[in-house]
């Protein structure tokens, strides 16, 4: 024992040093040999070994199917000392196509589905490699990479592959290391093979030349990519964040609609995304599914999501969005092991490394081919002078006394190499014919060209180049695919906006300032003459002045009587029952002292295509493009600058469809005249003449818009008479002018109260009274009448009851013809 500890050698070693140099081995070993791609061929260690067993067992695309136990016997056995499942599992995924974006693996059998099934096992599943993975091995039997030894010295594996194909970006791929992960994206090949053309031509391009030709990533799945800036982002920096959501459509059945979905995003589980939105209608987090269930057959994916009446869709689908799978955001981070180093790359980067790596593999290649030429025509020439002299050496030969002094003598006498008398020494006599002589020559001719080829190859770039080119024109060609994943330019995180159903809602306002909305359904219809419902109770000292219709996500613009600006979300006003009577609308903006709301309207967008049209009670009226007023201060905006006696009254929104403005005034008089005889001015600006009065005391009390003759004008006095006139029947005069009758006025009538432009018949009239009652009315039922005339009884008044407001909205009919009141 004292013998044996004197030759021992003891090291004193700090266990934390040992840990962590023990670690930092382990940890390198799983980045580099398990859980990383390579950048050049993209492929992990298991999947290059997978393809290269493949090929050994000769099972191209073209080859009989071989069970798949048999190929991962071969690949556990000499190249991969790890679990049979892991390699089945790496097979399998490369032969999934809602995988794989490009296969590489030809599977027979249940190789597993998008609903989380697993593949049948490998003693029933056969497989060979797809035409793809042939042109990733391609040449690589032309000495074009480095082959290394396996685990144990007793064979040789590739340490990458000679691919055509740019596989890391156009399967992508996954994986978690040691501190580290990679995630990226499938592309579409032609996409990605057209960069690598132009960066090959302009080596000095910058990423945005590239983000013409490659759109983004396109996923086997489908589904739709929102917004580019995470696309930019990742491409240009190596890291970035992408929304990605199922893409869907909406069909409409007699009573309801029902969402489809047809494409899921990346990587999600079917059958759980119905688990999870089943789960989600049953505890009404998400109110409106009535049922779920899947439709997916071979033709391709189908999620039937069905609504109950009534349902919005837009809702449903924007809860779904938020709440389930539906939606996912995808990290990319471009990381791959280049020169044994793990790397974050960027887009230019990954292409500049497949370029690279193609060089290499062409440069050796042409080397390889060349040699082979070269040693072909040393031969071809060996023949050639034995055809010459081909009596002497067969002499020659004869008077040998073995094949060593024979072979000598050829190479004294006819200076040939060795390997030239060798070749002759093993002709057969067949090659003495003609036709074989002539073979030989077609030969040795025919590759002349071939080596001059070769040699220019490796002396010019440029023809290098050109092949490495030509060779991924090959590629695109054969294995290019329509795009499956569409990406939107922008993507709007959805808020609380996005959950609000888009409906039609009356809002009224009263005349001090209650606000409030009512769906439209709401009010029933009745025929012409009705007393009408109550709109809203109101105090004794108020009565509802106005009221629109509208979507709950249009915005309502109030402009003041003294020329403010103001803006709502319709959502923000309260919804309330019928007869309630509202919030202060002075709880909902910010009105100064002393200001009050003169006229509201609604629209869905602020196009610049667009402008705003305003008129007031001394006939002025203004132009302003409606640009200008989609960004308010809660302050609001100066609308239009009025004179110390004048206020606003109305305005409305025109665009390229309207032709004339039209303003009535209480007196029954009216103006017809061009739209265009306005130019666009600022916001703050006066506004030119619109009409002059006849008489001192009149006043303007409506002004709208025409967009053609047949248009008709609804006029309606104070007293409830009523009329439909076609605004062809006012003549278009110059703006400024005293204008025409428009309504006759007589003690029966009373004042004019409103004129509205009616464009569809097919509407109803609501009309609202000073004590706050509210009558539809069908359009329809309004007879026509001549500009100089009073027209029909449209409401029944009470003696001090007075028509305060009037307005158009769309139909709402049951089946019986009539409006279902709720209270």
């Amino acid at each position: 024992m004292g013998n044996l500890l004197d030759n021992t050698t003891i090291k004193e070693v700090r266990i934390d040093d040992s840990i962590k140099e023990s670690y930092l081995d382990y940890s390198m070993s799983v980045i580099v040999g398990r859980a990383l791609p390579n950048a050049r061929d993209g492929l992990k260690p298991v999947h290059r070994r997978i393809l290269y067993a493949m090929d050994n067992l000769n099972l191209s695309h073209t080859a009989k199917y071989k069970k798949s136990a048999r190929i991962v016997g071969d690949v556990i056995g000499k190249y991969h000392p790890h679990g049979d499942t892991a390699v089945y599992d790496a097979l399998v995924r490369m032969a999934q196509d809602f995988s794989m974006r490009l296969m590489l693996v030809d599977g027979q059998g249940n190789f597993g589905s998008v609903d989380g099934d697993r593949a049948a096992a490998m003693r029933y599943t056969e497989a060979r490699m797809t035409h793809a993975s042939e042109e990733m091995l391609r040449d690589i039997k032309k000495e074009t990479i480095d082959f290394v030894p396996n685990y144990d010295e007793s064979e040789k594996e590739p340490s990458v592959l000679p691919t055509r194909i740019p596989n890391l970006l156009v399967n992508g791929s996954s994986g978690i290391a040691v501190g580290m992960a990679t995630s990226i994206p499938p592309h579409r090949i032609d996409e990605i093979i057209d960069a690598l053309l132009y960066r090959i031509d302009n080596p000095r391009c910058d990423i945005g030349e590239i983000l013409e030709l490659v759109e983004g990533p396109d996923f086997p799945t489908g589904g739709i990519i929102f917004g580019k800036q995470g696309i930019v982002e990742a491409y240009t920096t190596g890291r970035g964040r992408i929304k990605v959501r199922a893409k869907v459509h909406i069909e409409q059945t007699k009573t309801k609609e029902n969402i489809v979905v047809d494409e899921i995003p990346y990587q999600v589980n079917k059958a759980r995304l119905i688990e999870q939105i089943d789960t989600l209608g049953k505890n009404k987090i998400i109110d409106g599914i009535s049922d779920i269930r899947d439709e997916s057959d071979k033709e391709g994916m189908r999620i039937v999501i069905e609504l109950k009446r009534e349902t919005m869709h837009e809702v449903v689908l924007n809860h779904l969005y938020k709440s389930s799978a539906m939606e996912q955001t995808f990290g990319i981070i471009l990381l791959a092991i280049d020169n044994n180093e793990p790397k974050i790359f960027t887009l230019l980067e990954l292409l500049d490394v497949f370029i690279s790596h193609r060089k290499t593999i062409v440069i050796r290649r042409t080397i390889f081919e060349l040699s082979e030429a070269r040693a072909r025509l040393h031969i071809l020439e060996g023949y050639r002078i034995a055809l010459e002299h081909i009596d002497e050496i067969i002499a020659l030969i004869r008077q040998s006394s073995d094949g060593e002094v024979a072979k000598a003598s050829l190479m004294s006498n006819y200076n040939l190499s060795e390997l030239q008398s060798q070749a002759i020494l093993n002709m057969r006599l067949q090659r003495l014919t003609g036709l074989e002589i002539d073979k030989v020559e077609n030969e040795y001719q025919g590759l002349l060209p071939i080596i001059e080829n070769l040699e220019s190859i490796l002396q010019h770039e440029e023809k290098l180049n050109s092949v490495i080119k030509e060779e991924l024109e090959e590629v695109k060609k054969i294995f290019t695919t329509p795009r499956r994943t569409t990406i939107e330019e922008n993507y709007d995180a959805i808020d609380m906006e996005d959950l609000i159903p888009n409906e039609q809602v009356v809002v009224t306002m009263s005349h001090r300032g209650y606000v409030k909305r009512v769906l439209l359904k709401t009010y029933e219809k009745q025929n012409r003459g009705g007393k009408g419902k109550i709109s809203g109770n109101t105090h004794d000292d108020d009565f509802i002045q106005s009221f629109f219709v509208a979507n709950t996500h249009d915005t309502i613009m109030f402009i003041t009587n003294k020329g403010q600006l103001y803006w709502l979300k319709v959502y923000r006003i309260p919804e309330t029952g019928r007869t309630a009577i509202g919030k202060a609308v002075v709880n909902l903006i910010n009105l100064q002292e002393n200001e009050k709301i003169m006229t509201t309207i609604t629209t869905s967008d602020f196009d610049n295509n667009k402008s705003l049209v305003f008129f007031t009670k001394k006939g002025i009226v203004k132009r302003t493009n409606l640009s200008e007023y989609k960004n308010i201060r809660n302050v609001g905006v100066r609308a239009i600058n009025l004179d110390d006696d004048d206020e606003l009254i109305s305005a409305s929104i025109i665009d390229s469809q309207v032709r004339e403005l039209f303003i009535a005034t209480r007196e029954g008089q009216c103006i017809r005249f061009g739209a265009d005889s306005i130019r666009d001015i600022g916001r703050a600006a006066r506004g030119v003449i619109g009409i002059k009065f006849k008489m001192s005391n009149d006043s303007v009390i409506a002004g709208t818009t025409i967009s053609k003759d047949e248009d008709k004008l609804l006029s309606i006095s104070e007293l409830g008479i009523g009329k439909q006139t076609i605004a062809g029947s006012y003549s278009i005069i110059k703006r400024g002018g005293k204008g025409v009758i428009a309504m006759k006025l007589t003690n029966k009538t009373g004042k004019l109260v409103s004129v509205l432009s009616v464009n569809d018949s097919n509407m109803d009239l609501m009309v609202l009274t000073t004590s706050g009652k509210m009558i539809r009315v069908p359009l329809d039922s309004i007879r026509e009448a001549g500009r100089n005339t009073s027209g029909v009884k449209i409401v029944s008044l009470g003696d001090k009851d007075r028509v305060a407001f009037a307005g158009i909205c769309s139909k709402e009919e049951k089946e019986d013809g009539i409006f279902e009141e709720k209270e």
